[in-house]
């Protein structure tokens, strides 16, 4: 589509909403944060757009929502800690953007997530330990920050995960040895990091 301008706060009043793709289009300006009355709404998608501004606190009101898709825009300030009251949710997909700060530690709390991609954004600080809570996690990739610190020790907890990309961030220390229970896993990126020490003699 081609529909530009912003979205209004008059959104708010769609309280029966239940999908709201605005997706692949030229829609800028901030979320506003009257879309947390849209208590309904289950899946809100507005990739590939123009929006800027951090995401409002008031999402953490959307407590249906399964699915939040904000890739590829020009969105910046750190990440609200209410996305972990989204207990619903099962796809965070937050690429491509200008977010800074830490990644929530009360992301932890989403237990039914199984997609979690914020890579290219400004995220800096380690990875917290309470993303090992995701037991139905099957992706998380974080590349392309300014992560520090090490893996965590218990990475082996993500026993769904397939997929784990920490490739291009600033992550030190050596490889956890629970890394050899993520027996689903298909795809491992640890390169441009400054991990040392040997490869988990098990994780073949």
């Amino acid at each position: 589509n081609d529909i530009g301008g912003t979205i209004p706060v008059s959104i708010g009043n769609l309280d029966l909403l239940e999908i709201l793709d605005l997706s692949y289009n030229y829609i800028g300006g901030n979320i506003p944060s009257e879309i947390g009355n849209l208590v309904n709404l289950e899946y809100f998608e507005s990739a590939v757009n123009d929006h800027i501004g951090e995401i409002p606190p008031e999402i953490g009101q959307l407590t249906n929502l399964t699915l939040l898709e904000l890739w590829n825009n020009e969105m910046t300030g750190p990440l609200p800690s209410e996305l972990g009251d989204l207990v619903a949710l099962e796809r965070l997909w937050l690429t491509g953007n200008n977010f800074s700060g830490e990644i929530p530690v009360s992301l932890g709390n989403l237990s039914n997530l199984t997609m979690l991609r914020l890579s290219a954004n400004q995220l800096t600080g380690q990875i917290p330990n309470e993303l090992m809570n995701l037991s139905n996690l099957e992706e998380l990739r974080l590349t392309n920050n300014n992560l520090t610190g090490p893996i965590p020790d218990n990475i082996g907890d993500l026993t769904s995960l397939n997929r784990l990309h920490l490739h291009l961030n600033q992550l030190s220390g050596e490889l956890p040895a629970s890394i050899v229970y993520l027996s689903n896993l298909e795809r491992l990126k640890l390169r441009d990091n400054n991990l040392s020490g040997l490869i988990p003699t098990d994780i073949c």
